[in-house]
């Protein structure tokens, strides 16, 4: 089988390859006590959120070439070289002064290696410091790694990788760049704007606040996980490429942690359609949105803008705003967004898959010519998208929404059909 290429100018175009990971025991080493550190704020019960995931997946397959990070990451342990990089890397980041932790690492087999580098590498009780330690991993677990949309995201014929706003996820990028780069099944080029560009020590981005509206146009969220100084090292890479280019940045509320990122506020469903919440996207006063035009190597333009939809529009991108939770009721909004109501993924235009737990948002969804399919039917066969020109998938999620993300949020997708809007 030929590598298949990077390739991504929108969010709409046909998906044709897509990485994911299927949450497993690393969810589940999750305690009350250990979960805020995990960046939760409740703690998953995996033997109710992998049916939904399942259904998820299913219908991902149906459509697309589908990639699990596990297992890529288990086929390029299988080069020594690589393997030892890797290890050495999230060593040297995570234990720079335990070397007995490495050594014992290095010994793991590649399969076993694979899962303990995300589910956790348990520690050793050998001497009476560690016997009393509270902890129960060397290596701890990443509850979050489902979410494969973070730690990187694809960017033209380019993979961008993320510098992660907490330590906790640093490995999820760290594994992700080794796997572009090793993984034989895709033909990548990585690049890693604050590791070339940051000189403050506090820049950091993530794929989920990153938008591609139009191969020249990124939309980028800043608040709790991209800082402004994230921003600035996506302005430098950026003045390397050829012609107009355009960053449309939203402020993001730090509180409540539903808005972690931008695409909990704002997603593409078609060339006409987006789906957004409201209160912040359309009616914000508080929360600026900033237009930055790059040009001949150079910033030309920095100016405030009226809102997104706004900015859109000047750039020959009208759309029409659906509203997460209706347009009714504030309070169904906010109760919505929360479920990541906002948060949907294209499987090509006007194809999209969601939570059907946000009632409200598939039936605005639907008021504007969406037909409403379950997953479940589709994997059953009942159902097709294709028999569609419009449609919703509705995932459950009522477990897996508690995670604190959406159907966009668990996927990385890499290779799209470019789609000219």
């Amino acid at each position: 089988m030929n590598p298949i290429d990077i390739n991504l100018t929108s969010e709409i175009g046909k998906l044709n390859g897509v990485i994911v990971h299927i949450p497993g025991p690393e969810v589940e080493n999750m305690t009350p006590e250990n979960a805020e550190r995990a960046l939760y704020s409740d703690i998953l019960n995996l033997s109710i959120a992998l049916p939904e995931y399942h259904n998820f997946l299913g219908v991902l397959k149906k459509y697309s070439q589908v990639f699990e990070v596990r297992e890529l990451l288990t086929d390029i342990l299988h080069n020594e070289h690589v393997k030892h990089e890797l290890i050495a890397k999230i060593c040297r980041h995570e234990h720079q002064d335990n070397d007995k932790i490495c050594h014992y690492i290095e010994q793991i087999q590649d399969d076993d290696l694979a899962h303990q580098l995300i589910e956790g590498v348990q520690m050793e009780k050998d001497n009476l410091t560690r016997f009393l330690d509270d902890e129960r991993f060397s290596i701890n677990p990443l509850p979050n790694f489902f979410f494969t949309r973070d730690a990187c995201f694809s960017y033209g014929n380019e993979v961008v990788i993320s510098k992660m706003a907490n330590k906790v996820r640093d490995r999820e990028a760290i594994i992700m760049d080794a796997i572009f780069n090793h993984h034989t099944s895709i033909n990548a080029k990585t690049v890693n704007p604050i590791e070339t560009y940051d000189r403050t020590g506090k820049a950091s981005i993530e794929g989920g606040d990153v938008i591609i509206a139009r191969e020249d146009i990124l939309l980028i969220g800043t608040g709790s996980r991209t800082t402004t100084q994230g921003i600035d090292c996506m302005i430098e890479f950026l003045k390397e490429k050829p012609g107009r280019q355009h960053i449309i940045v939203q402020e993001l509320p730090y509180k409540p942690e539903s808005f972690i990122h931008l695409d909990m506020t704002f997603t593409f469903l078609d060339r006409e359609h987006c789906m957004i919440f409201e209160p912040l996207i359309i009616h914000a006063s508080r929360y600026l949105t900033i237009h930055i035009v790059i040009d001949d190597n150079k910033v030309t333009s920095i100016r405030e803008e009226k809102n997104m939809l706004a900015a859109l529009e000047a750039l020959g991108m009208p759309l029409k705003p659906i509203m997460c939770g209706g347009k009714n009721d504030q309070f169904i909004m906010e109760r919505e967004q929360w479920q990541s109501g906002a948060n949907f993924v294209a499987l090509e235009p006007g194809k999209v898959i969601g939570y059907g737990r946000n009632i409200n948002t598939i039936d605005a969804l639907n008021k504007e010519g969406f037909e409403i399919i379950r997953a479940k039917d589709i994997v059953r066969g009942k159902d097709d998208i294709k028999n569609y020109k419009k449609v919703v998938v509705t995932i459950e999620g009522n477990e897996l929404s508690r995670g604190g993300g959406g159907a966009r949020c668990m996927t990385m997708p890499f290779n799209r059909n470019t789609f000219k809007i």
